[in-house]
C-alpha cells in the first residue's frame, strides 16, 4: 500500500504539479528508510536539505533538477530545504506547522508502529474546529476538538482529555504530527481505551504588549475559558475524575502548573518529554508534594515519560530528584528517541489506556 502523506498543511494529497513546466519533482521514502528528493533549482548554486543544522547537499542532475538520498531518521521528522543558503517552502514537499513556522517534514514509517494510525478496518473519529472567545485575552482562541466514531451527543456523555502542543507548534500539532485521532480510532477499536472527547488548543497564545506572561498564558485561558466552552457546548462529564490534561515539553509544563495547582479540576496529569519544574521559573505548584496524602488521593494517573536521548534529559533527572524522598505516585517511562514525535506517539498511546478507569 502506497504512503498516504494526510498531513500537509494545505491538502489531503501531494501536489501533483503539471509535467509540461514543472518537471519530474517528488520524493520518495526507499525500502531502507532514506528520503529520496528529486527538485527543480535552475538557477541555483547550492540546494540542500538542513536537519537543524546537519546539512546534506543534493546534487545537480541537469540543468535544472538537484537529486540525492538522505537518511533523516525513522519517524516524523522536520527539516528545511535551503536553495542558495535561504530557506524555501516547496510545492512539491509535505508542510506543516513547527518551530514557529510552516515547515517541511517527512513521516519515515518506525518498525512496530506500522499499525498504530493505519486507517483501513477501523471506524474514524472526526475533528472539530472551534473558535472560542477569550476573557482573558480579549480576542477568540482557536481549538480543535476531536470526537470519537460512535460519538453520540443525544445518549451519551463523555470525559475530557484537555491535550496541548510543544513550543513553536499549534492546536494542529497533535492531529498532524502526533496522529492522536487515528491512534485514539485505533485503541478504541482494539478495546484499548475508554471513549473520550480531546480537546487541543493554541498554547502560543499571547497579548500585545505582555509578552512576559508567556507559556503562564494559556493556563489561565483554560480554567476562565476553554472549560467552561467545552462544558457548555459539548455532552461531557464535569466531575474532576472525568477531566484529564496532558502535554508535551512546552504544553507538559502548562499540565504541571495547572493540574498541580488545581487538584480539585483534574483527575489525571500527563507529562510528555515532561517538565515538572522548568529553569527560572515559579515552583509554587510543587507545594502538593509535600502532603503525599493530598497528592496520591487527587490523582488516578500522574504520568512522566521522556526520551532516553532527549536533550533536556538532564532536567527530567533533576525532576526526578524532587520526587526521590516523596512517597508519591508517580508513573514514569523512558522511549527510545529524542525530543521529537517519535517518543510522543508512543507517549499518548501509552497513555491513553490509563485514563477514566475506576
Amino acid at each position: 500500500m502506497a504512503a498516504q502523506f494526510l498531513d500537509t498543511a494545505v491538502s489531503f494529497d501531494l501536489y501533483a504539479g503539471e509535467p509540461g513546466r514543472d518537471g519530474d519533482q517528488r520524493f520518495e521514502i526507499t525500502a531502507d528508510g532514506k528520503v529520496f528528493f528529486r527538485l527543480k533549482a535552475p538557477n541555483a548554486k547550492t540546494v540542500e536539505i538542513d536537519q537543524f543544522g546537519t546539512k546534506t547537499p543534493l546534487e545537480r542532475v541537469s540543468d535544472e533538477m538537484w537529486e540525492g538520498t538522505v537518511d533523516l531518521g525513522r519517524g516524523f521528522k522536520y527539516f528545511f530545504l535551503k536553495i542558495d543558503g535561504a530557506d524555501v517552502l516547496d510545492p512539491y514537499l509535505p508542510i506543516g506547522y513547527g518551530c514557529c513556522r510552516p515547515m517541511h517534514f517527512v513521516d519515515v514509517p518506525v518498525p512496530g508502529e506500522e499499525d498504530w494510525d493505519e486507517l483501513d478496518g477501523v471506524p474514524h473519529g472526526g475533528v472539530t474546529r472551534l473558535y472560542i472567545p477569550s476573557s482573558v485575552t480579549g480576542k477568540h482562541e482557536i481549538c480543535l476538538v476531536w470526537t470519537p466514531a460512535s460519538y453520540d451527543p443525544a445518549n451519551k456523555t463523555y470525559p475530557v482529555l484537555y491535550l496541548q502542543h510543544g513550543y513553536g507548534e499549534n492546536e494542529t500539532g497533535w492531529v498532524h504530527q502526533g496522529h492522536v485521532g487515528r491512534i485514539a480510532d485505533r485503541l478504541i477499536a482494539d478495546g484499548k481505551m475508554q471513549d473520550m472527547i480531546i480537546v487541543m488548543c493554541n498554547g502560543m497564545m499571547r497579548i500585545p504588549g505582555q509578552e512576559a506572561r508567556g507559556r503562564g498564558l494559556f493556563p489561565e485561558v483554560l480554567l476562565a475559558d476553554v472549560i467552561p466552552f467545552i462544558e457548555a457546548h459539548f455532552p461531557v462529564k464535569t466531575d474532576k475524575w472525568s477531566r484529564a490534561m496532558a502535554g508535551l515539553s512546552m504544553g507538559s509544563y502548562q499540565t504541571s502548573t495547572t493540574t498541580l495547582t488545581h487538584p480539585e479540576l483534574f483527575g489525571y496529569a500527563g507529562l510528555f518529554s515532561g517538565f515538572l519544574s522548568f529553569p527560572r521559573a515559579p515552583e509554587t505548584h510543587l507545594a502538593i508534594l509535600d502532603t503525599p496524602e493530598k497528592f496520591n488521593a487527587s490523582f488516578r494517573v500522574f504520568y512522566r515519560a521522556m526520551g532516553t536521548e532527549d536533550q533536556f534529559f538532564s532536567s527530567f533527572l533533576h525532576d526526578d530528584e524532587i520526587l526521590k524522598d516523596k512517597p508519591v505516585n508517580v508513573i514514569r517511562k523512558t522511549f527510545p528517541g529524542g525530543h521529537d514525535w517519535s517518543v510522543w506517539r508512543r507517549s499518548i498511546r501509552d497513555f491513553l489506556p490509563m485514563l477514566f478507569r475506576d
